[in-house]
């Protein structure tokens, strides 16, 4: 096993040939985009990520590189509810399949369930992580119970409820009953 704390960039086909396995321990600031996403708050939270790059076979038999990424965070968020800062615990866990150009993966792409990526001798690992985290934040970020009451009506205690005109089509049908 391979000790870094900033993911590396590696050959895919090398390190599968040789059944790497990576893991380390970041900081969210190493993250550029993630930092934009957090507001540059808390920048020293800890991220650490594991990668497992080895030669499976595909779904035809085929022998074929494959990566296995796990990573655990956790991004501080603004709650939609109430509007107050909130942690976010994420743990990513995929898996996906390398092939040897952009066309073949476009034309896998729709048949495979598994996630495709190009093969390259200089993969950029930390793009990848930092890729995945960004897709696993939730779309409307939330407490579970909000530390404060949240404000669930919109309309003030003061409020007058507005007055009730009558329907003009209810004079016209008593008009009729008249004739």
């Amino acid at each position: 096993m391979m000790e870094h704390k900033h993911p590396p960039k590696f050959d895919v086909r090398h390190a599968a040939a040789s059944q790497t396995l990576m893991e380390g321990h970041d900081v969210l600031s190493s993250y550029e985009r993630l930092m934009q996403e957090t507001q540059g708050l808390a920048a020293e939270n800890p991220l650490d990520w594991t990668a497992r790059v080895e030669v499976r076979p595909d779904p035809a038999g085929q022998p074929t590189n494959w990566l296995h990424l796990t990573v655990v965070t956790t991004m501080p968020q603004i709650c939609q509810r109430c509007l107050g800062p909130v942690d976010v615990a994420l743990q990513v866990n995929r898996e996906f399949r390398f092939v040897e150009s952009e066309a073949v993966a476009e034309q896998q792409d729709d048949e495979c369930e598994e996630d495709l990526l190009v093969i390259s001798r200089e993969f950029d690992l930390a793009t990848l992580v930092e890729d995945e985290v960004l897709m696993a934040l939730p779309l409307v970020p939330r407490h579970e119970t909000c530390p404060v009451n949240v404000k669930m009506l919109a309309v003030d205690d003061d409020f007058e409820a507005p007055v009730e005109k009558p329907n003009p089509f209810a004079v016209l049908a008593q008009l009729k009953g008249k004739a």
